[in-house]
């Protein structure tokens, strides 16, 4: 009789357990997600993108969560899908305890402002290439001329990434051209002669020796006496006077 007994209260038991967990299953597919908040990082200072244009990634990818059961959102998914987007640097997407979906995202940072004969684009701090977008108006370096991508990647890159940390060239250098070969022309924010720096190498022992001119020799002859200022030839600055 005890034995009878023993296995009936552990039969209820074990019944009352998968009913608990089947109606939390219900409850779990019946909670549904109340909102979705999207949080753009530094969007006051890079404003390439938009909440709305987050929505519309989603809704088009039928991933939109705002109404969809909790447990049915799958948010690995929709960081995927958004990190497809060249304009953002990373992307974390996560339920909250309230019921909501968050998204935080944050968006590349462009050092350098490419123009070829395809168009034009941004370099970020990572060298990886981005769109350009017109609502973006900071002032940048501006390279041009016959540039290829992996160029524009590789060695501009890293030479804007010098300039933007050199506090001194950052405001003095406006525009980067490249002739063919490499060969590279730096145009001043102040006087009109062309620097001539030839290739990237060495690149940081040219830019000392130019700043030396610069400090040295400009306030004595003043910034219109020469046409350019050639870097090309190792631990030497030539000049030609206009």
């Amino acid at each position: 009789m005890k034995r009878i007994l023993s296995i009936a209260v552990a039969v209820l038991l074990l019944g009352g357990l998968v009913f608990t967990l089947f109606i939390r299953q219900k409850s779990g597919e019946e909670t549904l997600c109340r909102h979705l908040v999207v949080v753009i990082r530094d969007s006051a200072d890079r404003p390439f993108l938009h909440e709305r244009e987050i929505v519309s990634m989603l809704k088009n990818a039928r991933l939109y969560p705002a109404g969809k059961p909790v447990n049915r959102i799958n948010t690995d998914t929709i960081e995927k899908i958004i990190a497809k987007n060249q304009l953002v640097a990373t992307v974390n997407a996560y339920k909250t305890s309230s019921g909501n979906v968050k998204i935080e995202i944050t968006q590349k940072n462009p050092v350098l402002r490419v123009f070829d004969s395809r168009g034009s684009y941004y370099v970020d701090d990572l060298g990886r290439v981005m769109p350009a977008d017109y609502r973006y108006a900071t002032r940048l370096p501006v390279a041009s001329g016959k540039i290829e991508k992996s160029f524009a990647t590789t060695g501009l890159f890293r030479f804007a990434l010098f300039l933007q940390k050199h506090k001194f060239w950052n405001h003095q250098i406006e525009q980067i051209y490249v002739h063919s070969e490499k060969e590279v022309e730096l145009v001043p924010r102040v006087g009109n002669c062309r620097i001539l720096l030839g290739s990237l190498d060495d690149v940081e022992e040219k830019m000392a020796h130019l700043q030396l001119f610069y400090e040295q020799a400009i306030p004595k002859i003043g910034w219109e006496k020469y046409e350019t200022i050639n870097l090309k030839y190792k631990n030497q600055i030539v000049c030609t006077k206009k």
